[in-house]
């Protein structure tokens, strides 16, 4: 059977300016956008055969069953090894980060502290603050993996002034795209515990993983089985805009989960449940397509750097689609993405919003064409050499 075509290769630039969302029309048609989370890829054929099939039908109703947890119970199986997603502890939520505030209502109250490992997605920040619940950093060590003697100092703190502190673990971390071990997990876990502060991991990114590296689900590890998941297609098949994604429990979080109020399942998208499901059950070479162009990509980046700006420091990452890129040493000050996009006229995510440890540093979106991420790099040179606007492309 042939490989499917690299789904990253396939659409043009004019293509990708007709596209309405949030990537593509919050800043002027001369700025080359890399910064949101969003592919530059058509859909997979699964998810627009189901779409279509669902609108043929009329089919746009309110959510209800078990496909979708059941499409991702086989996923988990098929690429992770694991059998331990039970069917009947999960719920349809809105999408990951509504998800994580409703797990966080469940094992936590207003003023409870979150521990986060920054620098880390800055949603985080802004969905936690709005609920009343401070944000605690424990920031990540050099290496970009978790400093545990910051982390078991920072939850014994918590422990002692909250009567239900909780662990908020990005897995894939963003923007890092570090993949945590089975030990550094494990090690969480014992932490948790010792310390009775409940984890709730954002595992968005995890079907997103680079070659040789391998996800492994927080409630998999020995001592997660009180841990909350949320989990989604939604990135490893660019399915924001159709709103769905499930939370998980641990066997000893069963009761937890079932406290989730009826109405939060109204929220997510029935055609979206449809499209998530289609891709987790029939997406798997659209998929593995596209992580063959990622893993490309970051070859691409890591070439192109070295040549025309050796001064930033990229090591490319096990998992998810962005690059974190240290450029500190261009002496552009705290945000250098301001300045990419003032004189370069390219968009990236500010490091700045990602918490501590993010200054310095900008977040780049490898999911596109390997021709734009050439010219993202020609006016990040440019921009750090003059203070003049490069030519844009034709």
């Amino acid at each position: 059977m042939p490989r499917e075509a690299d789904p990253l290769r396939q659409l043009s630039l004019e293509e990708l300016r007709r596209r309405t969302s949030m990537k593509w029309r919050t800043y002027p048609e001369d700025v080359l956008p890399l910064w949101v989370a969003e592919m530059d890829v058509p859909l997979a054929e699964p998810v627009v055969r189901a779409i279509g099939e669902a609108v043929a039908l009329g089919d746009t109703g309110y959510p209800a069953g078990t496909a979708y947890a059941e499409a991702l119970a086989g996923f988990a199986r098929e690429r992770w090894g694991w059998d331990g997603l039970a069917v009947e502890r999960t719920a349809i939520v809105p999408d990951v980060m509504l998800g994580i505030v409703e797990m966080l209502k469940l094992v936590s109250g207003p003023g409870d502290p979150v521990v986060v490992n920054s620098p880390v997605y800055p949603p985080f920040y802004q969905f936690v603050g709005n609920m009343g619940r401070p944000v605690v950093e424990a920031p990540l060590g050099v290496d970009g993996r978790i400093d545990f003697a910051v982390l078991e100092d920072t939850l014994r703190e918590v422990a002692v002034h909250a009567d239900q502190p909780v662990y908020l673990l990005c897995s894939p971390h963003n923007p890092t795209g570090t993949v945590h071990t089975t030990d550094e997990l494990t090690r969480v876990a014992r932490l948790a515990r010792t310390y009775g502060v409940r984890v709730v991991a954002d595992e968005i990114h995890a079907p997103i993983v680079a070659a040789g590296a391998s996800f492994v689900p927080y409630l998999g590890v020995p001592g997660g089985e009180n841990g909350l998941s949320v989990m989604s297609a939604s990135k490893a098949w660019n399915l924001a805009g159709l709103k769905a994604a499930l939370a998980i429990a641990g066997p000893d979080a069963a009761d937890d989960l079932a406290r989730l109020p009826e109405e939060v399942g109204h929220g997510p998208s029935h055609v979206g449940v449809i499209a998530h499901t289609a891709a987790l059950r029939e997406g798997g070479d659209w998929l593995d397509a596209v992580l063959s162009g990622l893993d490309d990509n970051r070859r691409l980046l890591a070439d192109l750097l070295a040549e025309h700006l050796p001064a930033v420091r990229y090591a490319p990452a096990q998992a998810t689609y962005l690059a974190w890129l240290d450029c500190r040493e261009l002496g552009l000050g705290d945000d250098p993405a301001a300045v990419f996009l003032e004189r370069g006229r390219v968009a990236f995510s500010s490091g700045t919003d990602f918490g501590t440890g993010g200054a310095g540093f900008v977040r780049l979106n490898l999911a596109t064409s390997p021709e734009l991420i050439t010219e993202a790099v020609r006016r990040m040179a440019a921009a750090a050499r003059t203070g003049h606007r490069p030519t844009p492309p034709r």
